[in-house]
């Protein structure tokens, strides 16, 4: 048992596959609440530099609001095709008042200091997990909000936009999570037809393990910023004990090396395509 949670699974279902996994029934025990304290640096993209007390704190409530999920005997097959260890659910956020609270404060001062509330005239929810937190986050910096479609509905320049966006408006691009950061790269080509200015995006997650996620939206003239990464969680589940020993040297094997690791886990590996792998299939025995 590597994850202090319990997960339920629901096989063969209809539903339009999402990023939730479909997950078997490992055991687990709850979460117990834990203080924040210091942890080592680690990086945005394969721990090597810093990280923040704004991040050590939002690891530590994604996992205690058991939005982490660790399964290394089992792990998670997206529908890329790769094996992870690991899957975090950030949707889960919006249930917790209290988590929510504290981690859209961490999201508002960390794009102030990384942008500037006065550099930025919308916010922008990408559909849909990118919406709620797009609310959230405009609310509390009491900008307006918008959200960009998938796909267009009906013509003309705000096809793929809900909500009020002048031409030339700066608009910060807001999900839920990145990975390789395909998913964002059909946002902001959307908001840009839409004649809005797009340099910077904000997630509360960012897998941090994967380069491309950063040169695919910096080849954009796109900054990426995130609350935490992968290497926080590591950091805070090994800080206050809520992984076992295999769950943590599985999950660090696997960030330092996604792609051999999800070979010798029965995955395929995707390459490196601009598209965001979304965790919608988790089989038991792979």
């Amino acid at each position: 048992m590597a994850s202090k949670q319990k997960t339920k699974s629901k096989a063969g279902s209809a539903r339009k596959p999402s990023s939730r996994p479909r997950v078997g029934k490992p055991a687990a025990k709850a979460v117990r609440r834990v203080a924040a304290t210091p942890s080592a640096p680690r990086s945005a993209v394969n721990g090597k530099a810093g990280t923040t007390a704004a991040a050590r704190d939002t690891a530590r409530l994604l996992l205690d609001i058991k939005a982490v999920h660790c399964r290394p005997d089992n792990p998670f097959i997206f529908t890329s095709g790769r094996a992870s260890p690991v899957y975090i659910d950030c949707r889960k956020i919006i249930s917790f008042p209290d988590a929510r609270a504290r981690i859209m404060a961490h999201a508002h001062k960390v794009i102030g200091n990384a942008i500037g509330w006065s550099k930025i005239d919308v916010v922008a929810g990408g559909e849909t997990a990118g919406i709620p937190f797009a609310a959230f986050i405009a609310a509390t910096a009491k900008k307006p909000m918008i959200y960009v479609r998938k796909q267009p509905k009906g013509f003309g320049r705000m096809a793929q936009i809900e909500g009020e966006l002048k031409a030339g408006d700066r608009v910060l691009l807001v999900e839920d999570l990145a990975t390789d950061g395909g998913s964002k790269v059909m946002f902001i080509d959307a908001l840009r037809k839409a004649d809005a200015k797009v340099t910077d995006t904000f997630v509360i997650f960012h897998y941090g393990i994967f380069q491309q996620s950063v040169d695919v939206l910096a080849s954009m003239g796109v900054k990426l910023h995130a609350l935490a990464t992968w290497w926080d969680v590591l950091d805070a589940a090994e800080r206050y004990k809520l992984f076992d020993e295999r769950g943590l040297t599985e999950t660090r094997a696997f960030l330092n090396a996604p792609d051999s690791w999800s070979a010798a886990h029965g995955g395929r590996n995707p390459g490196h395509s601009a598209s965001r792998p979304t965790p919608a299939i988790a089989t038991n025995g792979r």
